[in-house]
């Protein structure tokens, strides 16, 4: 066990202990006495010290002491010299065993030997361990505590840190915490890394210096497991900039998982809602646990290894051990009971797996518990097979757990069987010229309600296979190609007397070999319903397929012209669907599926691989085929993104540079591959190998899964290896796969070949030679059948992240491609702005679930509107990021500009109007930044509501923290007067030429978009000159308004008037002690005209523009180069801060 560091002197210490192992920084030693072979006098007296002290004071026989460089101690093993220094050591793990000390001892060596060497100072050699050790020891501590109970303290004390150092919301849940250590280059940072809902975060306090770090999950691009020259096992953590390394932890593979699961939901939770069901334990993220992840992971594992419906959830997995009957014997393995399965899988990968599903089981009893038989218990299944479990711990509850699901199921379910008809059913099935014989499994007869179902009576047209129908002969003798098959039939008829006919069958590798032989076409539905379990959902069914036709027949929408365009091309070189027969099954299934899942409608290659499953099972059991395939065995393949193909072809790279290096290496990019190897998956080899070939790979799908095309492809890599390596370009090496694929025969199939319309050559090429099937398959078995199900699915948790991350990115930079013409910031600052407007609709998805903005994200909508923001996400980055910060007034200028970038009125908006607003604030010409302005004080922006708008006459307009003096010298003196009349006439002119293209402001708009621009200029080095400034020019475009109001009912505007203008504006300037802070304070003539009726005082964009550039310091005001590098780096480090912060305010 590791020690808290303690002082050991060795002075005189030397003579009792015996060191074993030693390096330049430790040293394991043995006490004398203990396992020494021969009995030395000193040894024996140690010994016999020990023994019989007490045991509370008696001393482990291992120890691991912690020296530095510098210390007085022999080491010939690490250093070979005496070296000089401090006779002090720390003692820093004990062992009872020398199995135990030595696990101690691998430990520091893989953790912290090398690292050790990048400091400079044997003090912080002794600090940096003697700091690791004892988190090893706290988070033992803690391990130990949350086995105990459901929230330690020692959690509740991290919780209290993590909230403290990371100034989270509650809602930000903690799920666990370790000790470890971050990689800053080479130098190792020893802290505690906290993994919550939607972050991972690290705190490190050492040598006086203090790091924070908080990486969003969605983030993440990459997380893997990797060494680097100082340790041998890391995680590395990859983000769009950055690389982070983390090691030193005490269960490595622990925290590896839990990272891949926060991972994975979160990014799905976020990314992929278009197809991502959580478990419903997971639905809520706030009530996450470790437990529910770990859960999770091993429910994941659990449906992928059998194939088993996503809404089965896992309740028991117990060691037991199974009879089997073909090798007399039990057989080692675990049991998985679901909701409506209890399934085994033996420990010898390949051995035994059973599926059985709650609906075949008549009775689960327990048995007499014996020495030979411990614990045991006994499952009944309707086709008279017992299946005896023994060695099951806490049986009890067991039994009455799945007696209690057992119940349930048949409630929901009833099932009635007729026990008069037991004969064989293989036998009636090899002696019906049907290819698939009649529907018994077990003679089970299946009912609803009571009620039996009568086939003769069903509405579907087509009651048995199409190839049944449309018959083919081969070109081999009727003899020969039936002979094939019956031998075939009989190899399979023997096997099922010996392991079972029904979905309940025994599955071990004997049956794996039947399977890559070919089935027999006499047994090819059956056997595709029984592998892949559609037969249990159809039996569970009755009647749900034909109500579905009846439903969705005769409905026009998109999804059915599109599979209206494909039903002529699905396999249209066979017999059967060049009649209206095979068509029109065709339509029904697919349309009856997209009736039923219409998140994924119809896709393309459904309906080839449909074809194929029509031709050899009936239309009911194609449909619940493709049902099985498509929500099963192939999820995520079929939907808007095909993220589960994307996902899997990522794989299939990695398993390429695994198992086939030297290809790898010489085609660097291996995306050429994988797009060349996306139809391979799509349509299960179906669309570019003959057909009678590839149905032998479908029969090899449904028995093993996606592993299964995984396998078959790289084998057909390796049997092109060398002309792939020679290959000059993409489209040569798409040539030859497809050339070798298309000469991919079946020597054994019963039927002639069927013409591969997907071939790029023609008959008179030279002759190319043959692959067997049957030996492609063979071998693909042989050298890479060892591909796990729990490797592919940990490859896939880890590919997903890529391919999420990926699609990101192109919306990313197909919203860029769109924006950046239209504005001036450069690209860089441009993504930087759009990663803060992506992370601030995704932190209201971390902490407001109950805000819409959590739904807002639709990968099918257009890139520019997948991420939306509403009014307080705009405010948040408003204040952020824009230039025009107005102090208190900020937040009413940043709902205005909202309201007047929201045009459809639908209370959200897209990054690029977002981008193009903020650009005329950093780059636009002074007349831009005053139309925008002028634009954010009216209507929709300014409204009657709008919470700085009421009463405008009881607020101050010059809201300044000092007294300002406004007026010139009589050398500058202006002649407004001038102005004015040029103004007037220029506006005239320009009315004339063409219509104005905004309103004219109201008085309590002008008073609003005065008040602004003081705001504005607040704070700023020119305050005092753009306040005066601006004094000036608004009282002239007070008296502009003024004259168009009087000019307006008199019908024009008189020299003489002008002068009075000219008078009132030159005796409110001219006086140096006039003062005015508020409205109380304003020359006469300036309140009447403020308290005239707003319906015929107006001023013009116009009159606004020519009066501002009449003063210097406000044309320099906005026409100052703004630099947004700043602004944006200091949202990144203040964007948290903020919404947190306004997420308390809320809750107070």
């Amino acid at each position: 066990m590791w020690l808290k560091p303690e002082e050991v002197l060795l002075k005189n210490a030397l003579k009792l202990w015996v060191t074993q192992k030693s390096s330049c920084y430790f040293i394991l030693q043995r006490r004398r006495g203990h396992g020494e072979g021969s009995g030395r006098f000193t040894g024996r007296l140690v010994g016999a010290l020990d023994a019989v002290l007490d045991s509370n004071a008696r001393v482990a026989p291992f120890r691991i002491l912690l020296q530095v460089p510098g210390s007085q101690v022999y080491s010939p093993i690490a250093c070979g010299e005496l070296l000089n220094g401090s006779e002090v050591y720390w003692a820093i793990a004990i062992g009872a065993t020398l199995e135990e000390i030595n696990q101690h001892w691998e430990w520091l060596e893989q953790n912290l030997l090398h690292t050790l060497s990048v400091f400079d100072n044997k003090e912080d050699i002794a600090s940096f361990v003697k700091g690791k050790i004892k988190a090893l020891i706290a988070e033992e501590t803690s391990s130990k505590l949350a086995e105990q109970e459901e929230e330690p303290e020692k959690f509740r004390e991290a919780l209290v840190k993590f909230e403290a150092r990371f100034n989270f919301p509650e809602a930000e849940k903690l799920i666990t915490y370790y000790s470890c250590c971050c990689w800053k280059g080479r130098v190792p940072r020893q802290g505690w890394l906290y993994l919550s809902i939607n972050h991972l975060c690290f705190y490190s306090f050492f040598l006086g210096k203090e790091l924070k770090l908080i990486i969003p999950w969605v983030d993440v691009q990459k997380l893997e497991r990797t060494c680097n020259v100082f340790m041998t096992d890391t995680i590395r953590i990859t983000t769009q900039n950055k690389e982070r390394d983390f090691s030193m932890f005490l269960n490595l593979d622990e925290v590896f998982k839990i990272m891949e699961q926060l991972a994975d939901v979160t990014l799905r939770r976020l990314l992929d809602n278009e197809i991502f069901e959580l478990d419903p334990d997971l639905q809520e993220p706030t009530q996450i646990t470790k437990r529910d992840l770990e859960a999770r992971a091993q429910n994941e594992f659990f449906r992928a290894f059998f194939r088993l419906p996503r809404k089965e959830k896992l309740h028991e997995v117990v060691d037991c051990s199974l009879w089997t009957p073909f090798s007399r014997c039990h057989t080692v393995g675990r049991m998985f009971a679901s909701d409506s399965y209890v399934c085994f899988a033996s420990k010898e990968d390949g051995c035994c797996n059973v599926v059985l599903p709650l609906r075949e089981v008549v009775s689960i009893e327990k048995m007499e518990d014996t020495s030979l038989l411990p614990n045991p218990i006994i499952i009944s299944i309707r086709s008279k097979m017992a299946f005896q479990f023994i060695e099951l711990k806490d049986r009890e509850s067991l039994v009455e757990n799945l007696l209690m699901r057992l119940k349930q199921v048949h409630a929901n379910c009833p099932v009635h069987y007729d026990t008069l008809k037991n004969e064989d059913v293989t036998s009636s099935l090899f002696q019906s010229n049907n290819v698939c014989g009649d529907q018994k499994f077990g003679t089970l007869k299946l009912s609803q309600n009571g009620n039996k179902i009568d086939k003769e009576t069903s509405p579907l047209p087509n009651s048995e296979a199409l190839i049944a129908i449309f018959h083919q002969s081969g070109t081999q003798s009727p003899d020969s190609r039936m002979s094939r098959e019956q031998i075939k039939a009989s190899l399979w008829n023997d096997h099922f007397v010996e392991y079972g006919r029904t979905v309940c069958m025994f599955r071990t590798e004997k049956i794996r070999k039947l399977v890559a032989m070919g089935i027999p076409e006499s047994l090819r539905g059956k056997l595709w319903l029984l592998f892949s379990d559609a037969v249990t959902d159809l039996a569970s069914h009755p009647g749900y397929y034909g109500n579905l036709v009846e439903e969705s027949m005769g409905k026009c929408c998109l999804v059915t012209e599109e599979i209206e365009r494909d039903l002529h091309r699905s396999l249209p070189e066979h017999p059967a669907f060049q009649n209206e027969t095979g068509i029109a099954a065709l339509r029904r299934v697919l349309t009856a599926y997209a009736h039923r899942n219409p998140k994924i409608g119809y896709c393309q290659s459904m309906n080839i691989l449909t074809s194929v499953l029509l031709l050899y099972a009936k239309e009911e059991e194609a449909f619940w085929l493709l049902v099985a395939v498509c929500e099963r065995m192939l999820p995520d393949y079929f939907n808007h993104r095909v993220i589960g193909a994307q996902v899997d072809q990522s794989v299939f790279e990695e398993l390429i540079k695994e198992r086939l290096p030297e290809l790898a290496e010489h085609m660097k990019d291996l995306s050429t591959l994988a797009s060349i190897s996306l139809s391979w998956f799509l349509t299960l080899f179906l669309s570019i190998m003959p057909l009678e070939s590839a149905v032998n790979v479908v029969d090899c799908f449904f028995y093993d899964g996606i592993k299964a095309i995984f396998q078959l492809g790289l084998a057909v890599l390796e049997a092109n290896a060398v002309e792939l390596c020679s290959s000059k370009d993409d489209g040569q090496a798409l040539m030859i796969l497809s050339r070798f694929l298309d000469h991919v025969k079946n020597e054994e199939s019963p039927r002639p070949p069927i013409g591969n319309h997907h071939t790029f050559f023609s008959d008179d090429q030279e002759p190319y030679p043959v692959t067997d099937i049957a030996d492609l398959i063979r071998d693909s078995y042989e050298k890479f059948g060892d591909q796990s199900v729990e490797l592919i699915e940990h490859m896939r948790c880890k590919h997903r992240i890529r391919v999420l991350q990926g699609h990101e990115d192109t919306t990313k930079q197909n919203v860029l491609r769109v924006v950046i013409p239209e504005v001036s910031i450069l690209p860089e600052d441009l993504e930087e702005l759009y990663d803060l407007f992506k992370r601030e609709h995704m932190i209201s998805c971390y902490w407001e679930q109950t805000s819409p903005a959590f739904q807002r994200h639709d990968p099918n909508r257009p890139y520019a509107e997948q991420y939306l923001i509403d009014a307080q996400q705009f405010t948040n980055l408003y204040k952020l990021v824009s230039p025009w910060t107005c102090g208190a007034h900020t937040e009413i200028l940043a709902e205005r500009t909202f309201r007047l970038l929201d045009e459809n009125m639908d209370h959200l908006i897209a990054f690029k109007g977002f981008a193009i607003c903020l650009d005329i604030m950093y780059n636009g010409e002074m007349n831009e930044k005053i139309k925008l302005l002028y634009r954010l004080h009216l209507p929709p922006a300014l409204t009657e509501n709008d919470k700085d708008s009421q009463s405008p006459l009881k607020n101050p307009l010059l809201s300044t923290s000092r007294p300002l003096v406004f007026g010139k010298s009589n050398g500058d003196a202006i002649d407004y007067q001038k102005q004015l009349k040029q103004m007037l006439k220029d506006l005239a002119k320009e009315k004339d030429k063409t219509e104005k293209e905004l309103p004219k402001m109201s008085q309590r708009e002008f008073i609003q978009f005065c008040k602004t621009l003081y705001s504005m200029f607040h704070e700023d080095p020119e305050e005092n000159d753009l306040y005066q400034a601006i004094a000036t020019v608004t009282t002239l475009l007070l008296q502009i308004g003024e004259v168009g109001q009087r000019s307006s009912s008199s019908g024009s505007c008189s020299d003489e008037y002008m002068d009075d203008v000219q008078t009132e504006v030159s005796a409110s300037t001219s006086d140096q002690d006039s003062v005015f802070t508020d409205m109380g304070k304003m020359p006469q003539r300036y309140s009447q005209a403020l308290s005239m009726t707003e319906g015929d005082w107006t001023v013009s964009l116009e009159h606004i523009l020519a009066s501002l550039l009449t003063e210097q310091s406000l044309v320099n005001f906005f026409e100052k180069p703004l630099d947004i590098k700043s602004k944006l780096e200091n949202a990144k480090i203040n964007q948290y801060s903020l919404k947190t912060n306004e997420m308390s305010r809320q809750s107070e």
